[in-house]
Formats: C-alpha cells, structure tokens, sequence
C-alpha cells in the first residue's frame, strides 16, 4: 500500500472514531498530527531543511484542524541567503508544494523571510493575527526562533486589542449584530467561534494566557465561567466538524438543508410539535447567546489590563451604582443577590443614564449570580411591576434596555412567556430571525417612530407617533404581538390572553387594556387587507372601518403593522407596500371620521387634480376629452391624479392608435418602475406582458387592469427587482429597454411560451409549504376572487398568468405579493362564463394547484 492510500486510510479512521465518541478536540488535534506527518515527508524530500523553516499559521497553526479547514503554511526562509542561494531553493519549494498538492494537502502557502514578515504583519492586522498563531513543523529552528523573537518585540497589545475589537464589530455588523438569524454562520456570526478566537488572540498578544485555562487562573474569568466557555467552545467545534462532515467541504453556515441531519448527528430526533432541526437550532443559540456575554466580560476584563489609568475613573449614579467608562457598574458584587428588587432597577438606569452605553462584566456575573432568585415571588412583587412599567414608558433607551434584558436572560425570567420563544425558529419562509429577535426588531422599529433622529426614514409614521397618547403601549403591543409563537393555535388569540393578563397585572385602566389586547389580536389584519384585497373598493374600506372603530386604535395599528413588516425581513418591505398601508390608513381615517365615501366629489377630485397636472405639461385645455370618455368611473377612483394626467399626456391624440403603446419612468413611490400599456384588447395579454418581465428578471409588485368602452387595455405595473439594477445598470436605460422590448413583445402573435420551471430556493426546498388556491365570487356577483399561495421560485406569475388565458379568463387587477419566499397574490377576475359553468371553476383550481405543485 503506498503512502497516500495509507494516509488516506488513517485520516478516515480518525473521522470514524469521532463519529462513534464526539471528542472534537482529540480529532482536530489528530488531524493536526496527521498532516504534521504528511508535510513533513514533502518536505524532507525536498532538501530544504537547511535554508528554511516550515511553519504552520492560523487554524492549523494553532494546532486545530478541521475535516475540510484549510492548511495555511509559511515556508520562512533565512534572511542571510544570496540571491544565488534563493535561486537553487525556490525550485525546491516549488517541488515541495506541488508535493503537498500530490499527497492530498489542501494547503494555503507563501514564503517570506523574516523582514517581510514583519513588514507585512505592520500593515496588516490579518496577517499579524494568522502569525501569531504560528508553530514550528520542520526545517531550521533558528530561523523559527529568530522571527519569533522580532515579532514579540514588534507586537503592541495594546494596537492590537483596538485592530481586533474594530475588526470584531464590522463582522458583528456584517452579519446584522444579531447571533439569532435562521441560518447563522457558526464561525463568523456574533457568539460564533471567531468570537472566542478574538478573545484569545487578545490575551496571546498581551501575554495574558494562551486558553480558557490560563485566563481562569489569571482572574479574567471565574471557574463557572471558564466550564461554561469551554463547554460551549466544544459545542461549536463540535457543530462545525459534522457540518463540515455533512456537507462533504468546508461548510460553516448552518442552512436549512442541513439542519436536520445536523440534529440527527446529535442523535436528536422529532418530538411531538417540535422539529429536531428546531432542538438543534435552539441549542446553538443558547450557546451562541453565552458566548455573547462571556465575551463581553472578557473585552471589558482585558481592556481594564491594558488601559488601567482610563479603566478606574467612576461618576456616582445612585446609592448602589455608579458609571464607569460609559458602563453601568455596581458598588457591591453581591447587590442582586442581597436586594433582587434592584435587577430591574438597574435597567431602568441604563435608559435614564445620559452617557452609559453597557453594562460592566461585575453587573454581568451578579444578574448571573442572582438568576434563581428571578422567581414566581419576584415577578410578583410590586416594586418589580412598577420597575418594569417605567422602562417601558422611558423616553430613550428602551429598545437597548429591552436588549440587554434577553442577552442576560433577566426578560425571559421577568415574562416566562417569552423565555419560551427564545431561540424558537419561524417556518414562513419570510421572517429571516427567531421569535425572540423578531420582537425586539419590532419594538425597536416601533420606538424610531418616537425618536427625533429617525424621523427622516418613516416621517408618516413619526408624524402619527408625535400626536399618539400613550406610546408605550405601542412598546408593549410589540412585546405580545408574537410571544404566543410555536405553542401551536392562533398565536394572535393565545396572545390576547397573555397581554391581558400582564395588563390585569401592571395596572393598566380598562382603555389601556383593551387597546393593547385588541392591538395583539388584530396585529396581521391591516397587513392583510392592504395586501390582499382592492382598497379602491370603498365597501373593502367601509368594512375595515368597522373593525377599527377610533382613530386612536386606527393610528395604533397602522405603527405596529410598519414596524412589524419591516421586522421580518429587510426583503419583504418595500416602498409599494408602504403606500398601500398608508394608502389604506387615510382611506380608512376619513370614514371613521365621519366622512361618507362620496364617489362624485372624490372623481370630480381627481379629474380637477389631473387637468391641473396636464396643465403644467403645457397641453391643450381639451387635451384629455377623447381619452376620458372612454374611461368609467372605476379607473379614476383607482388612479392617483398624477397617474391619470401621465397617462393622458402619453395618450393624447392616439386614443386609437393601431400599435401597442408602452410607457415607462420611475416609480412615483420611489422604487421600480411604473409601465403603462395601451393596446387593443385580447385575451392571454396578461400572460404575454409577465412573460416578458419574467424573461427580464423584473418582479411585478401590483397590476391595474382596465379596459376602456372602446375596447382597448390600459394596464399599468409596478415592477422591480431586475437584474440589470443589481449589476449598476441606470434607470434610463432600463426605461427605454422596457418600452421597446415590451412593445416588441405586444406585436407578436406567436404562442405564449411554455414557462420555465424555475427551482425553488433552499428555504422553500427544506421548509415546502403546501400550494392552496381558493376561488370564490364577491358579494355583489361581480368579480370573482382568486387567492393564491405558494412557495415563489422564477416564473410563477407567468405560469399563473398563462393558465387564465388559456382559459379565456379576464383579469381585473391583480395584487402580487411576495413575503420573503413565499407569495401570496390575489387576482380578482371577471365572473362572465366562470359563473355559468362550475365545472370551470374547478378545473381552473385544478389546473392552478397543479401548476404549483411542480
């Protein structure tokens, strides 16, 4: 057997004896061992011992070395060799790599003496981290010792603590500051192993400890801390090697489709109500989360070594606190423990205190410390209630607060209804964080409403926060809205029970209740109705009135649905869904105001608006007679005035024009593009118009369909989403794209094509959602409704569109509406031959959930 199988054979060896006992540690230090073996054969038959050491940097340097992690080598060479020397060497080390490369090495290499070494690690603190970690394999030990020697006497700690800490928050942002994300990188993402790596790179360079260990014994953690970091740190390296192992590569983001088998490498399998991708998942970020704690107490530990004079100045707060360094510290460690009332209290502080931005490791450990006495007694007491109810109602600070609380666990404690949905995963295809995170960005974005500094981003909104009464309440509809998730049941009804009884509990009077109980039940209904049905029908309006009732409930839940919305995804808003949601706010204000859908004052309205409009355009006082009297009443009670004087400008003397017209300019909203198509009528036009944008790459967010007394379509779209944007391209280019290209595509009467079955994502592959079509007439008979929902992948719009045509069906509007993977569009159609033959009716059903299915 030669030397290649023979590796091959013990390195799967080592790989079957951690699959059979878990110990991560001994298999990344045999695996270490092992290709310390096979680089030091390569390099021994290359002759290079003499001129040159072999030395392992980073990971592998470190002595830990994951299945399918990269082997980072630095071949230093003597910097006391000639020119000519180097040119007998070099072809050496080129043998000796190609070697490596032959033994199945996958190795990561460069060759330096020791000036460039120290040049490089100068002016960059990536190389400076990965030759910290360095370690001597083979060759002249001199040379090792040598740089060694230069590269301590070159290290400031101090720099280097400040390089690292900034190189830790840009990853930190990088990846949202959250460890909570559904599909988390356990490397790189907050509380993930790079976390831990920071800390000890920190500690190697100002000689503080080359482990965990060594930090205990030098007082930067605890016992307890030091077992609970080291416990998770095995965890995580754990989780990393069967991902790695799973995936057959170097894999460290925990995607969906992992998952599962990630948990059943654990030997965790599906429990009554609760996936084991689920068990797995909130077992990482647990881990993730205490990482996150531990790892603040270790940044602010050995930043109190290294800066020493800055690290003891303190400001006095309070009897029992005082600020230190824009943290909040406490006088006496054992101050939770001897008085539980002040957990809370300091909290409240942290939002009254101009200046503190944290907590201090000592507050960290004693709300550790006191976590048994956070008990039923406790959350009962008065003084806690009351605690509790001034940081809601704080001006400032309340989202940071409300933070700090789940990172120690002390929200979880005070509300057990939330400690169940830490960590709990969402299956919807849209939310992109766990239950518990979700909230928090909720009540975050509910809070900016209120801030001086964000009223540029939502000024509607903050304009509405200004005059509302009580804006916590809006903090607490936030708090309840999900809190009832993966119980199973309506979690909005589960929900009301707990925001009452919390209500019953913290004194709220019989108003206050009632808003925030009917806030939490209510929470997806605006969202719904804004989406999914037509809010141009003024008994839509009229219904959704009824069901708000006041204003100051109507200004409620318009704030908590923006803020849940953009809560879920930074995909799922946008700025068209933003309109219709304040499109519907002023719609439904003026009825609860008393103000009667009147149907001429409101055409009458837009008319004057448009001629004015048109006016400016310079066209004649007439300019809009031939169009107009084509056009019923519906058309103008659905357009804004703006939208009907474009469209008359464009139409104007080519009422009937013979070839298909197409208008394009940048979307009055503010993002995408509004289209308008003007063309003769026919049936399977829908159809070609999504065929042409799906080809494209563009997403259709809302269509208007009319047609005119003369037989005519005027169609207008908003669209978004091409890939011509993502690749820098300038919107006038696009625009002149779409108007020829679309009105190419109109001239043609060749067949519709057949769709392309695009594939679905990873999400929708590991979480599939059952297709569902429901087709039902309106009240009145006149429309028929068609709701679907499905996983999105490419090319569905037009796979639904070409089905009506080939039904011969006529759309009326059509209101698409992606959530993150998932969509959820509604298309209302004319009834006609679809309310004379039922058969019809459910083979168009059929036809539809087939389509879906594939």
């Amino acid at each position: 057997m030669d030397t290649l199988a023979k590796l091959k054979l013990r390195r799967e060896s080592l790989l079957d004896q951690f699959k059979e006992d878990l110990n991560v540690t001994k298999l990344t230090k045999a695996s270490c061992d092992l290709t310390d073996q096979q680089l030091i054969l390569a390099w021994n038959e290359s002759d290079l011992s003499h001129h040159a050491a072999l030395v392992g940097v980073g990971g592998f340097g470190r002595g830990e070395l994951f299945p399918y992690s990269d082997v980072d080598i630095l071949v230093l060479v003597s910097e006391k060799l000639s020119e000519q020397d180097l040119q007998v060497i070099n072809p050496k080390i080129e043998a000796f790599i190609t070697r490596c490369w032959d033994l199945g090495i996958e190795i990561g290499s460069s060759v330096r003496n020791i000036s460039q070494c120290l040049e490089e690690a100068a002016a960059d603190v990536t190389v400076r981290t990965s030759l910290l970690e360095s370690r001597w394999i083979s060759g002249d030990k001199k040379v090792y010792k040598r740089f060694l020697t230069q590269f301590d006497d070159a290290m400031d700690a101090k720099a280097f603590y400040q390089a690292k800490l900034l190189e830790l928050r840009q990853r930190h942002h990088k990846h949202n500051d959250t460890p909570y994300s559904l599909e988390p990188n356990c490397k790189e993402s907050p509380g993930g192993l790079r976390d831990l790596q920071v800390i000890l790179w920190m500690t190697k360079a100002a000689k503080l400890g080359n482990s965990f260990s060594d930090l205990h014994k030098k007082g930067l953690l605890t016992k307890r801390e030091s077992l609970e970091i080291n416990r998770n740190l095995k965890f995580l390296q754990t989780l990393r090697t069967q991902l790695h192992l799973i995936a057959r590569r170097r894999q460290d983001v925990l995607v969906f489709d992992l998952q599962t088998q990630l948990a059943e490498s654990f030997g965790l399998a599906a429990e009554a109500g609760k996936r084991s991708s689920e068990q797995i998942m909130r077992r990482y970020y647990w881990a993730a989360k205490a990482v996150t704690q531990l790892n603040e107490i270790l940044l602010q530990n050995i930043e109190a070594i290294l800066f020493p004079k800055e690290s003891k100045g303190t400001r006095p707060i309070s009897e029992h606190f005082v600020e230190k360094q824009g943290l909040l510290d406490i006088i006496d460690p054992a101050l939770f423990e001897n008085h539980p009332e002040q957990i809370l209290k300091a909290f409240l502080l942290f939002t009254k205190t101009p200046g503190v931005e944290g907590l201090s490791a000592q507050v960290l450990r004693s709300l550790y410390n006191a976590r048994h006495l956070m008990n039923a007694q406790w959350r009962k007491q008065a003084v806690n209630k009351e605690l509790f109810m001034e940081i809601v109602k704080q001006p400032k600070g309340v989202t940071h607060a409300f933070r700090l609380m789940n990172q120690t666990s002390v929200l979880g404690r005070y509300l057990p209804a939330f400690r169940k949905i830490v960590g709990q995963m969402q299956h919807d295809l849209f939310h992109v964080y766990t239950v518990d995170q979700h909230i928090l960005m909720v009540l975050r974005n509910v809070r900016r409403f209120s801030i001086v500094e964000h009223t540029h981003e939502f000024p509607f909104c903050s304009e509405i926060a200004a005059n509302f009464d009580k804006p916590w309440l809006l903090v607490l509809a936030a708090l309840f809205h999900d809190i009832a998730k993966g119980r199973g049941g309506d979690h909005s009804d589960l929900g009301k029970r707990d925001a009452r009884a919390f209500a019953k509990s913290h004194g709220l009077d019989k108003n206050e209740t009632e808003l925030l109980v009917w806030l939490v039940a209510e929470h997806l209904t605006m969202s719904q109705v804004a989406q999914k049905q037509d809010i141009g029908d003024p008994d839509v309006i009229k219904a959704f009135a009824k069901k708000v009732k006041t204003e100051n409930r109507l200004k409620a839940l318009y704030l908590l649905t923006v803020a849940d919305v953009r809560g879920t995804s930074p995909k799922v808003w946008n700025a068209w869904k933003g309109k219709l949601l304040e499109d519907l706010y002023k719609l439904t204000l003026r009825v609860i105001g008393g103000g009667k859908h009147d149907v001429s004052s409101e055409l009458e309205q837009h008319q004057e608006e448009a001629k004015k409009i048109l006016r400016l355009y310079g066209l004649q006082s007439d300019a809009h007679e031939n169009l107009w009297k084509q056009l019923d009443i519906s058309f103008f009670l659905r357009h804004e005035p703006r939208d009907i004087a474009w469209l008359t400008k464009h139409l104007y003397g080519r009422v009937n024009h013979e070839e298909p017209i197409v208008r394009a300019r940048l979307s009055p909203i503010g993002e995408g593009l509004q289209v308008a198509v003007y063309i003769k009528d026919q049936t399977d036009l829908f159809a070609k118009i999504c065929s042409y944008f799906d080809q494209q790459g563009f997403s259709i967010l809302d269509a208007r369909i009319h047609t005119t007394q003369h037989g005519y379509a005027l169609d207008t779209f908003q669209i978004s989403g091409t890939n011509l944007l993502r690749e820098g391209g300038h919107y006038r280019d696009i625009i002149q794209l779409v108007e020829h290209g679309l009105t190419e595509c109109l001239k043609t009467n060749t067949p519709l094509p057949t769709p392309n079955k695009g594939r679905l994502s990873r999400q929708s592959r590991s979480f599939p959602i059952q297709p569902r079509v429901s087709l039902r007439a309106d009240d009145r008979g006149q429309y028929f409704v068609l709701s679907i929902s499905a996983s999105d992948r490419a090319g569905l719009l037009y796979t639904i569109a070409k089905i009506l045509a080939e039904q011969q069906v006529s759309l009326h509007t059509a209101r698409v509406n992606t959530l993150g993977e998932r969509i959820e569009d509604v298309f209302l159609l004319t009834a006609n031959h679809l309310a004379r033959d039922p058969k019809l009716q459910i083979q168009l059903e059929t036809e539809l959930l087939e389509a879906l299915a594939i």
